[in-house]
């Protein structure tokens, strides 16, 4: 073992305050062999994790916005020039090839470079007379220590897609990532810290579910952010809102790719491929389930199994590889389970990964290929479970109402893809489909992050989707002012409010000394 993780708390390293610190193993998916061990919080390193953030929220919700965008865009920096580090960091622990892995580290830039132009976003609104010399504004603040839970397929994304967002508007973070692949959110704290970012204001967790339900009961949490199943996502809003906070929880998906008569099947099948079996599926977004129109059926899966054939299975850091190993041993078993499941109750198996090769062997580690079950019905598990790993389930349907209804009926409403030329078609499809995020001959359809991420129905707890101005939304709350002011003396004549010094008055100036920031020397000016 080459390598042991511990949490990140006040600005350092945090070895633990138990008497017996538990841990836990970090495998390579690739070999199956023990590469190191991370150390799993229990509610005291949860409580000296709460605890920093809590201390170190006053001064960070009073410094200017520009003081705190600075310390955005030197992170952004930071991460982008470390961004081949962190991918190779993620591939080792994931198994996601770097270039997934990279695309990952890309994605999270996004929502980073977003929170860079939260000034803009945190401005409030201004009424002035609503009645005689009385004016009403709002001004939008910030909640204090936030939590983030987050899972093992997008160890640097996910959690980049909240608290760029929670820091930017004033909030103090605790990051609870999966215990599977634990370093990148530790770097990622480095480079925090590396930016200037004031210790305490983003702190790391690991754990397992004594760490969750530590912070799900902590007083002084005012909001969880969670991805993960659809089961656990429950249990974090039902726990959360018990114990008075803010909560939004993404959950499970079973993303269908409808493609009807008139699609482009080279695309169509491309697509299928590359959102089907990327990450070894193992993604929130992934397609799932290919709802083909009945007359294209058989020739769209001829393509696809063209295409899997050629698919290079591999370990990460191979540059020849396409697609890497799943998670855990215990995961791909579940995974490789659903092929066989599938064939009892009535599914074609036409693809079988598990015959399928992988370059240098695999050795020991955790493999399963490219797999595709053919006329499969929703009373299935294959269909009606979130299988997550590279599975696909390919249902046959006469046409788009046909379709439209089989994807509405399905509990989740994550993500959908419909491919077409008929632009009447794709109108009706992205009008009808009751699911959250829509592709328009693009299979996995995550938003930009200046709009909005999150799903429908059984996909989302809460009300409020992830990064974009929902992301603004959830991480601050309105004060409403109602407010007149009285002359403290004749027009023309002394001072007004009584007190404030001409220089003060003329210059505006937020200047606030050491002391008057809690004793916090924030290391950058105040009066941005």
């Amino acid at each position: 073992m080459s390598k042991h993780v511990t949490h990140w708390i006040g600005g350092k390293p945090f070895a633990g305050s138990s008497a017996e610190q538990r841990r836990a193993d970090i495998a390579d998916p690739a070999t199956g062999i023990v590469a190191g061990t991370v150390d799993l919080a229990g509610p005291a390193e949860v409580g000296a994790a709460v605890e920093a953030a809590r201390e170190a929220f006053p001064a960070w919700r009073d410094a200017s916005l520009s003081a705190r965008a600075s310390v955005l865009f030197r992170f952004r920096e930071l991460v982008d020039r470390h961004s081949d580090e962190l991918a190779r960091i993620i591939s080792a622990e994931h198994g996601k090839v770097v270039s997934d892995a990279a695309g990952e580290v890309a994605r999270g830039l996004e929502v980073a470079e977003f929170a860079c132009g939260i000034p803009h976003l945190l401005k409030g609104g201004f009424s002035e007379n609503v009645s005689a010399r009385v004016d009403a504004y709002s001004i939008p603040q910030p909640l204090g220590v936030v939590a983030a839970v987050t899972p093992f397929n997008f160890p640097a994304m996910v959690p980049m897609w909240m608290f760029p967002v929670a820091i930017a508007c004033g909030n103090t973070v605790v990051l609870k990532p999966s215990e599977k692949d634990p370093s990148a959110a530790v770097r990622l704290a480095e480079l925090w810290a590396e930016a200037g970012l004031p210790d305490g204001v983003f702190n790391v967790v690991h754990g397992d579910r004594s760490a969750v339900d530590a912070l799900l009961e902590h007083r002084d949490v005012k909001a969880v952010s969670f991805v993960g199943s659809t089961p656990i996502a429950r249990y974090i809003y039902a726990t959360a809102a018990a114990n008075g906070k803010r909560v939004q929880a993404l959950g499970g998906a079973k993303n269908h790719m409808l493609v009807l008569p008139d699609a482009d099947l080279e695309a169509a099948a491309d697509a299928a491929v590359s959102a089907g079996f990327g990450s070894a599926g193992e993604r929130c977004m992934a397609i799932s389930a290919v709802v083909a129109a009945e007359s294209v059926a058989d020739d769209l899966l001829e393509r696809i199994r063209r295409r899997v054939e050629r698919l290079r299975v591999g370990p990460g850091d191979d540059e020849r590889s396409e697609m890497g190993p799943l998670v855990t041993r215990e995961h791909r078993d579940r995974v490789a389970g659903y092929l066989e499941s599938g064939v009892r109750e009535g599914a074609t198996l036409a693809i079988d990964g598990r015959t399928h090769p992988v370059l240098g062997g695999g050795g020991g580690g955790f493999w399963l290929g490219p797999s595709l079950l053919d006329h499969v019905s929703p009373r299935m598990a294959c269909y009606t479970d979130e299988i997550f790993g590279p599975v696909l389930s390919m249902l046959r349907v006469p046409d788009l109402d046909a379709g439209l209804e089989l994807i509405n009926a399905n509990p989740y409403g994550n993500g959908t893809a419909v491919f077409t030329g008929d632009g009447a078609a794709a109108r009706r499809f992205q009008n009808e489909v009751e699911v959250g995020m829509v592709g328009i001959n693009v299979p996995i359809p995550v938003p930009m992050a200046y709009y909005s991420f999150g799903g429908w129905k059984d996909s989302l707890f809460g009300d409020s989707h992830m990064h974009g101005t929902e992301g603004v939304h959830f991480y601050t709350r309105t004060k409403a002012v109602t407010a007149r002011w009285r002359s403290a003396a004749p027009a023309g004549g002394g001072a007004v409010g009584g007190g404030a010094s001409p220089s003060a008055a003329a210059t505006g100036s937020a200047a606030a000394s050491p002391a008057e920031n809690g004793g916090v020397d924030l290391g950058f000016p105040t009066s941005g």
